[in-house]
C-alpha cells in the first residue's frame, strides 16, 4: 500500500518502477512530490486503454492541451469534466463506477469532478455522493473533492451549511474536517466566498460541533476557518475564539483559539 511507502523527497529521486507504476495507476502516491510528478495525461491514456476507451482520449486531451494554464489542479478537472461529458453521452455509468474505487488517486480524483460538476445532480446528491470521497484515505482525494463541489456550496449556502452540518456528527474525522475545509471563507486554490467573509456567523453551525474535535486534522481545518474570517471580521473572530475558552477550556479549542488568531496577533 502507498500508505506505508514514504516517497521520495523530489521527483528526480523517485525510482523509476515507481514512476511506472503511478502512471500506469497500479499503486497511490505517497506524498506531494510523487502526487506533483504523475503525467496525467500518461495516466489518462493508460486508464482508457486498460478499460476499451481509448476513443475517450484524443477529446479529452484536446480541452487540456486548449488549458492557459497547465496546473495538477485544472489538469484533474478539465480531465474529470471530459470523462463526464463523454460518460454522459456514451451512457457510459458503468465507467464512472469503476473510477470511483480505482487503485490510483489521481483517478479517483477525476472521478470527483465526475459528481461535482454533474449538473442533473442536486446539491444534495453531490454532497451525499462526494462523502465517500472525502472519506477517502488519500490526502489528495480530499483535497480535490470538496474543490468540486466548492462552487455549489457557494450558491447553495444555506442549505449546504444545514447538509454538512450533520457531517460534523459523523465518527470519520476525515469527514467532519470536510464539513469545515469546504466552506472556508477564503480557502486554499478556489474562490472565496463572500457571504462568509462578510458574515462569518453563518458558519457557526458546523463550527460550534467542532470547536472541541478530538482530530487534531479537523482542529487545523478549522482554526483556519475562523483566521480566514479575522481578516475581514477580527471582532467576530475574536468574541468567538474568547466565547469557546469560556465555554470549553480543553487544550483542543485552545489549539484552534491559537489558530484561529495568529493573524490578528502578528
Amino acid at each position: 500500500m502507498a500508505e506505508k511507502r514514504k516517497g521520495a523527497r523530489s521527483i528526480k529521486d523517485i525510482p523509476s518502477d515507481i514512476l511506472e507504476k503511478l502512471n500506469r495507476g497500479e499503486i497511490e502516491t505517497a506524498n506531494l512530490t510523487e502526487w506533483l510528478a504523475v503525467d496525467q495525461r500518461l495516466l489518462l491514456e493508460n486508464l482508457l486503454l486498460q478499460n476499451n476507451r481509448k476513443e475517450y482520449l484524443i477529446p479529452i486531451l484536446e480541452n487540456v492541451d486548449q488549458l492557459k494554464k497547465q496546473t495538477v489542479n485544472t489538469l484533474n478537472e478539465t480531465i474529470g469534466v471530459g470523462l463526464l461529458h463523454l460518460a454522459i453521452k456514451n451512457k457510459d455509468d458503468e465507467f464512472l463506477h469503476k473510477l470511483a474505487v480505482y487503485p490510483a488517486d489521481l483517478v479517483r480524483c477525476w472521478s470527483a469532478y465526475t459528481i461535482g460538476r454533474d449538473n442533473k445532480l442536486t446539491l444534495k446528491e453531490k454532497l451525499n455522493r462526494i462523502q465517500s470521497f472525502a472519506s477517502d484515505a488519500h490526502f489528495g482525494v480530499r483535497e480535490i473533492c470538496w474543490m468540486t463541489v466548492r462552487p455549489d456550496i457557494a450558491e447553495n449556502l444555506v442549505e449546504s451549511i444545514s447538509v454538512l452540518s450533520e457531517w460534523t456528527k459523523h465518527e470519520n474525522e476525515n469527514v467532519r474536517r470536510f464539513a469545515s475545509e469546504s466552506t472556508r471563507p477564503r480557502g486554499v486554490w478556489c474562490e472565496h466566498i463572500d457571504a462568509l467573509k462578510q458574515n462569518p456567523g453563518l458558519g457557526l453551525e458546523i463550527l460550534e460541533p467542532l470547536r472541541s474535535d478530538s482530530s487534531r486534522y479537523v482542529q487545523d481545518s478549522v482554526g483556519n476557518w475562523l483566521n480566514d474570517a479575522s481578516k475581514s471580521q477580527p471582532e467576530f473572530t475574536v468574541e468567538i475564539c474568547d466565547e469557546w475558552l469560556r465555554e470549553s477550556p480543553t487544550k483542543e479549542t485552545r489549539y484552534i483559539v491559537k489558530k484561529a488568531l495568529r493573524t490578528i496577533k502578528k
